[in-house]
């Protein structure tokens, strides 16, 4: 268990660590007893957030061939379908050290993901942290094969929006600090809440809202006070309802085409188990300015937005990223009764900018350095 804790809107809320943790550990522990041949009870890791995590270890079998054992996973207080679940590592000698996917880790079917076609569902962050963690016990003249598992993977993916991505078997690893940060979602409205009448006070009346980490870091990228950045995460509609409330004058919307996209179409809790109509909304508007019906499909067929960006840009219908920032504001400034005004930029991940609201530029140049 990780005993530390984050305080969100006046409740104490536990630390958790990601699946990619466990499998680090697992894979870590599972060499070392191979080489060894000796149980251990527990595994130390590294994290790219900077904590050392020290977690049991727990299924141990060890032979001369091959070592497995696993590590259960801990949510913390975040609510977490892959809260408990066993991820196991088996381990083998190998002429190289490599990574692959066993019984209910997901295999990747369509583009778009950032992992290529056919390979196991192991994101870069924690294949990364197995690779470094494992190398720390490794001799220089030995390597391994290392095959994560998840025994009732297929099951719990069925709860999760894998289908949807074609990440097909399994559940995926993943996780970019190795560490779960609790998400109380009553707790979280309750600490943007918080964060927004803490502004506002201040004499703040203008504000940068971006959904989460990606639109945080792009705002950066464009010179923008990280002082007036609230993260709304997926309640957008939420946030704006207490924008309004409590008086703020003046918002600049910074997302990912992603999220935005979803806002365009009116959809102001943009979680995917709530409503996810990403390609309908943007093939639609793609049509509206022109898009063939078979451009409309592929659109409509893409796995992620990014591969969806690429089709748009090769067939010369960009000027669409532009409606839809335009669409956001709107839509934005109808849900706060016209009483603020709201810009929108809108980026991609491999595409940088795609689009601004007619007024970006100017509300932009309001929060570069700005002290007031």
């Amino acid at each position: 268990m990780l005993n530390k804790f984050i305080n969100k809107g006046g409740k104490k809320l536990r630390y958790g660590y990601t699946t990619g943790s466990c499998a680090t550990a697992a894979a870590k522990a599972a060499t070392k007893m191979l080489l060894t041949q000796k149980p251990l009870k527990t595994v130390l890791i590294d994290t790219p957030k900077g904590w050392r995590l020290e977690l049991n270890i727990h299924d141990i079998e060890i032979s001369k061939d091959f070592v497995s054992c696993s590590v259960i996973k801990d949510s913390g207080d975040d609510p977490d379908i892959t809260n408990g679940i066993k991820v196991f590592a088996t381990v083998s000698l190998n002429e190289s050290l490599k990574i692959i996917g066993g019984k209910g880790i997901g295999v990747v079917t369509k583009k778009g993901l950032s992992v290529a076609v056919g390979e196991p569902a192991i994101n870069p962050v924690p294949r990364q942290m197995i690779i470094n963690e494992v190398s720390k016990v490794l001799p220089e003249n030995k390597a391994v094969l290392i095959k994560i598992s998840v025994p009732n993977g297929e099951q719990i993916a069925q709860k999760t929006f894998n289908p949807n991505l074609g990440i097909v078997g399994g559940i995926s690893i993943i996780g970019t600090s190795g560490i779960v940060e609790p998400m109380s979602q009553q707790a979280l409205k309750e600490s943007l809440a918080l964060e927004l009448n803490i502004q506002v006070e201040s004499g703040n009346k203008a504000l940068v809202f971006v959904p989460g980490n990606y639109g945080f870091s792009y705002a950066l990228s464009l010179n923008v006070d990280s002082n007036k950045i609230i993260k709304t995460s997926n309640f957008i509609g939420f946030i704006l309802d207490k924008a309004e409330e409590i008086g703020l004058q003046r918002i600049l919307i910074i997302g990912h085409l992603g999220k935005l996209v979803k806002v365009a179409g009116g959809i102001f809790q943009t979680h995917s188990k709530y409503a996810d109509a990403r390609m309908e909304i943007l093939a639609a508007y793609c049509a509206s300015i022109g898009a063939s019906s078979i451009l409309t499909n592929e659109i409509l067929n893409c796995n992620t937005t990014e591969q969806a960006v690429e089709l748009i840009k090769d067939n010369k219908l960009t000027k669409v990223f532009n409606i839809l920032a335009n669409k956001v504001a709107n839509r934005a400034t109808k849900r706060t009764h016209d009483s603020l005004k709201i810009e929108c930029i809108i980026f991609s991940q491999g595409f940088g900018e795609l689009g601004r609201s007619a007024n970006a530029d100017n509300l932009l140049k309001e929060f570069k350095n700005a002290k007031s």
